[in-house]
């Protein structure tokens, strides 16, 4: 019994802050009064979706009284026709943020050890907090995520999972297939590397690593929010071992994927030239991107995805001042938020349009804050 009103929460919720892992651009237009003439923070595609998968979702869209089918029969079976695998490799679920949250739930209990790099990807951080891990991180290399430093930690605390995105978020880096692989192999015993390729199809050629899908140590994660342009349409998967990749079915949503997604998807995946051309769009887009940030004495960092980080050249506080010039000038950016990458800001591949108004006003802010 208690005297406590309302509802009991478990400890761990009682300890956790009531948080997200990143404002949206809505929240920030809501609490400025006014949208933004530029939304170039979110690392969407500008680009849109395949105008099939429109089609698709458009015609699906008059099936929405039904749920979506539990299993997203169809289109796993196209994922695995188009990676060479077993449906039962696959796992679709709520974009790599959902998926990440049900892995955690999996394989993460109160105090058990999980390695990341400091100031990667926070969605993950996130759910680890939810469910009570210990979360150890590592120092970025060169801007890099470190490969041998996430072992080494690994090892240290007996880690269940290490988290990697290759190509990195925030930074665009890109380790090639061969440092992966050999990371791969050195995985120790019981843990497990969280592959996150979420810019995987933006990234040069050598860069995706050649892995056996039954291997037990690496679970991959890919998404249609990215180079697919389905950011709002919440679709990503998972390949993996058939052992993970099922044990997924005892915790996951399985009414969570809607109809008019995994229709869009499906047709995404069948659309291989709308891809071609966003990849040539956003490669067009990150060069002229560093362009601009060098007209202002900005430094482009080399770039495998649909963004590139550029650097303010000091620390963070000179950093977040220009963003806040930025976001004055209605253009909404991003940055890292740990020392040293907190010295950069984060430009997500625009249309020209856009880019224009990141030329015509990326100058002034940053003029700003060097006569401060």
């Amino acid at each position: 019994m208690t005297d406590r009103p309302g509802p009991r929460y478990t400890p761990l919720v009682d300890s956790l802050p009531a948080t997200v892992p990143f404002v949206g651009p809505e929240t920030q237009e809501r609490a400025r009064g006014r949208p933004f003439a530029a939304r170039l923070g979110a690392n969407e595609s500008v680009f849109g979706p395949s105008p099939k998968a429109l089609e698709a979702m458009a015609a699906a869209a008059h099936g929405a009284w039904m749920y979506g089918d539990p299993e997203s029969h169809d289109l796993r079976a196209a994922l695995a026709a188009h990676h060479g695998i077993a449906p039962g490799n696959i796992v679709v679920g709520e974009g790599i943020d959902g998926l990440l949250g049900y892995l955690v739930r999996l394989m993460v209990g109160p105090g058990d050890a999980v390695v990341t790099s400091a100031g990667a990807y926070p969605t993950f951080n996130y759910h680890v907090a939810g469910f009570g891990g210990a979360l150890h991180t590592v120092p970025y290399r060169d801007d890099h995520e470190d490969p041998d430093a996430l072992l080494e930690m690994a090892r240290r605390v007996d880690a269940r999972l290490v988290y990697l995105a290759n190509p990195d978020n925030p930074m665009g880096t890109w380790h090639t297939a061969a440092v992966i692989e050999a990371m791969v192999a050195a995985m120790p015993s019981g843990c497990v590397l969280v592959l996150d390729e979420a810019y995987i199809e933006f990234a040069p050629d050598g860069t995706t690593p050649d892995i056996a899908i039954d291997d037990p140590r690496v679970i991959r994660m890919r998404t249609f929010s990215k180079a697919h342009g389905m950011a709002g349409a919440r679709v990503g998967y998972a390949l993996g071992a058939e052992d993970l990749i099922t044990a997924f079915n005892k915790v996951r949503n399985h009414f969570g994927m809607s109809r008019i997604g995994q229709a869009g998807a499906l047709a995404a995946l069948n659309d291989p030239a709308h891809l071609a051309h966003v990849v040539r769009a956003t490669a067009s887009a990150r060069a002229r991107i560093a362009e601009i940030g060098a007209e202002s004495g900005l430094r482009a960092l080399p770039s495998a995805t649909n963004f590139v980080t550029l650097d303010c050249g000091a620390d963070g506080a000179r950093a977040k001042a220009i963003l806040q010039g930025l976001i004055a000038r209605d253009l909404f950016v991003r940055m890292p938020f740990v020392s040293p990458q907190d010295r950069c800001i984060r430009i997500s591949a625009g249309t020209q349009e856009m880019l224009d108004l990141l030329a015509e006003r990326l100058p002034d802010a940053v003029a700003e804050v060097n006569h401060r």
